[in-house]
């Protein structure tokens, strides 16, 4: 009762009125440490979310530095507010409460509006366009107040990423350990892919942009879940979208939707893209991508007790043998980590 009060009193704050019998919901959460709570009913409701104490800031993958002294949801909402993106609105943020009160975007999710599949193209098209506008203007109105512009997918991050999978992927699901030949092969490399995929030119990157985090209100896309922003390749973000562990495509129309990346973004950036290397990186960060999805989708498992991302690691596996089978000269990897996870088998 005590939260219920607390949440009614801090819409009634933000919104300038009382809302004292308004119905409290508790919304289905993500894989973070905030929870969410709808107060009120449509079309008079808001959204609450709420923060813990003690992990307000900092992002819970890895990351190097200090915790930042503004939380990342406001300062990354800021920026994206400036380039025209739509974002939820900010109604009231009471830092010292943990609280926040947003503007409820409904529930219907982009994943959800694609249901039946009559507005896939629709959609897809739409989600490629704003990623690709949103890009090239990040690239041309770069911020260093914005803490998107202060980390980076690095080396050190990728690889990470990628012992992420190791420990939790192939390690942990398997049951098994790798000998010492074999894990110094996948330390080895698992450093070359992180290398080259640190050396791509990088800029404004949402890091999760993805079925989940794209709301559909009122006809428009509204971005969430952005507070992890950090410089990484162009393709990263059509990577989250296009080999979604939620949503599976076919290849075809991945490349479909890639193109129209790549026309948009040329368009509006006067930039020429070599389509096909743009490719082909997109596959290596896909392999880097997915295999550390499904060791992360494992540890939420079993370190946060939340079994409900398991049903995703197959889709992230299958994504990734696609990738190796594009990468043919990546197959001495892929034999190796298939051992422990057959399921990566050529």
């Amino acid at each position: 009762m005590e939260l219920e009060a607390a949440l009614r009193d801090q819409v009634g704050q933000a919104i300038g009125r009382p809302v004292p019998h308004a119905a409290i919901k508790k919304l289905k959460g993500d894989a973070s440490n905030r929870s969410y709570y709808r107060v009120g009913a449509a079309p008079d409701s808001w959204v609450v979310m709420v923060m813990p104490p003690d992990a307000t800031k900092k992002s819970e993958e890895a990351t190097k530095g200090e915790p930042p002294k503004e939380l990342p949801f406001v300062n990354v909402h800021r920026y994206l507010e400036k380039l025209g993106v739509r974002v939820p609105r900010i109604l009231r943020y009471d830092e010292p409460a943990g609280m926040m009160v947003l503007e409820d975007l409904s529930d219907i999710t982009f994943e959800s509006a694609l249901e039946g599949g009559k507005h896939r193209d629709a959609l897809y098209t739409r989600a490629v366009d704003l990623l690709a506008r949103l890009r090239a203007a990040a690239e041309k109105q770069q911020d260093p107040d914005c803490l998107a512009f202060t980390r980076a997918f690095d080396e050190d991050l990728y690889d990470w990423e990628l012992h992420h999978f190791r420990e939790w992927g192939l390690e942990a699901w398997s049951g098994k350990q790798p000998t010492a030949a074999e894990r110094a092969e996948l330390d080895g490399t698992f450093r070359e892919i992180a290398k080259q995929l640190a050396a791509a030119p990088r800029g404004f990157t949402h890091r999760d942009y993805q079925s989940r985090n794209i709301m559909v209100k009122e006809g428009e896309l509204v971005v969430i879940d952005f507070q992890d922003a950090l410089q990484g390749p162009r393709q990263y973000d059509l990577v989250a979208l296009l080999r979604d562990s939620y949503v599976e495509l076919d290849r075809a129309f991945v490349d479909k939707m890639l193109d129209r990346y790549i026309a948009t973004f040329q368009e509006v950036s006067g930039e020429r893209i070599d389509a096909a290397s743009f490719k082909s990186f997109f596959d290596l960060l896909t392999l880097q991508r997915k295999l550390k999805d499904a060791g992360r989708f494992e540890f939420i498992n079993r370190v946060k007790g939340n079994p409900g991302f398991l049903v995703s690691i197959p889709a992230s596996l299958r994504y990734v043998r696609d990738a190796f089978a594009r990468k043919p000269e990546l197959r001495k990897l892929q034999d190796l980590v298939a051992k422990y996870v057959p399921e990566l088998a050529a």
